[in-house]
């Protein structure tokens, strides 16, 4: 292998903090395995997982003055074999180091193995390249509102709060193009609302025919739905009450996606 440039000491620092996570990182005795697997000296035993890794690391590193053992030793913790009952360890991992690794150019391929790739320039490239979830919603077309509300929440796989802000920036976006204070279910009914005596502020449609009308109603009964169904149980309940799994995660983004889709083709009609 030629050698590989040195690693940053912010770069070291997380990629250790991640591997040496207290929950769920490796353990006192993988860390010894792993490093004398990677014939990395272990210095300081006496002290916190995360930062037994990084003085191993950048001990080894400034007295070689390459990176090539934090490959290696990547690339021995990270062989798929290990999580064949914990694949959500690996893809977690995975995700994370993926996203440090890349501002130096490398990234973890689904074998395991560290590979070069070209740069991350800054956080946000760097967070689109690696998480999973962030790819599988841009392969949904996922409006790109949705995207940015919640990027940070997703790469943390928060995504309690992923889903929470999301829904929120529904109702930024009708306030702003209404002009209209209010929240929740009464924003929804007085600007898309359709009554005997009063026309909606916003429209999605002509609403001409029945058709159009009944699409109308429609849109206020999922706008109506979304808060209430959704967002007002995430601002009233603790997280730890509120099972939030990737896939619902990815269906509810997908539901404020078409939302907000709707939002950007309405048009002010009165």
């Amino acid at each position: 292998m030629n050698k590989i440039p040195c690693f940053s000491e912010q770069a070291l620092t997380s990629i250790s903090k991640i591997i040496g996570d207290t929950s769920l990182g490796l353990t006192g005795t993988e860390i010894t395995r792993y490093l004398q697997k990677s014939k990395i000296p272990d210095i300081s035993l006496d002290t916190t997982k995360w930062k037994r890794l990084y003085n191993a690391f950048a001990d080894f590193q400034n007295k070689r003055q390459f990176g090539n053992h934090v490959i290696l030793f990547i690339n021995n913790v990270m062989d798929p074999i290990l999580y064949t009952d914990c694949p959500d360890v690996f893809t977690s991992w995975q995700d994370k180091l993926n996203a440090v690794l890349s501002f130096a150019g490398f990234y973890i391929r689904d074998d395991g193995k560290v590979c070069h790739s070209d740069k991350a320039d800054n956080l946000n490239d760097a967070l689109n390249r690696t998480n999973r979830i962030h790819a599988a919603l841009v392969m949904r077309k996922v409006h790109k509102d949705v995207l940015d509300c919640c990027k940070k929440e997703l790469f943390q796989e928060n995504y309690f709060h992923a889903v929470f802000e999301a829904t929120k920036s529904i109702a930024t976006k009708i306030r702003n193009m209404s002009g209209l204070t209010c929240d929740g279910a009464e924003l929804a009914q007085k600007v898309f609302g359709l009554g005997k005596d009063s026309k909606p502020i916003l429209a999605i449609n002509n609403l001409k025919t029945e058709t159009e009308i009944g699409e109308q109603k429609g849109f206020v009964s999922l706008l109506v739905g979304v808060f209430g169904v959704i967002r007002n149980p995430l601002a009233h309940e603790p997280k730890k009450e509120w099972d939030m799994s990737e896939q619902d995660t990815l269906d509810i983004l997908t539901t404020i996606s078409l939302i907000h889709r709707k939002l950007d083709e309405s048009y002010r009609f009165n």
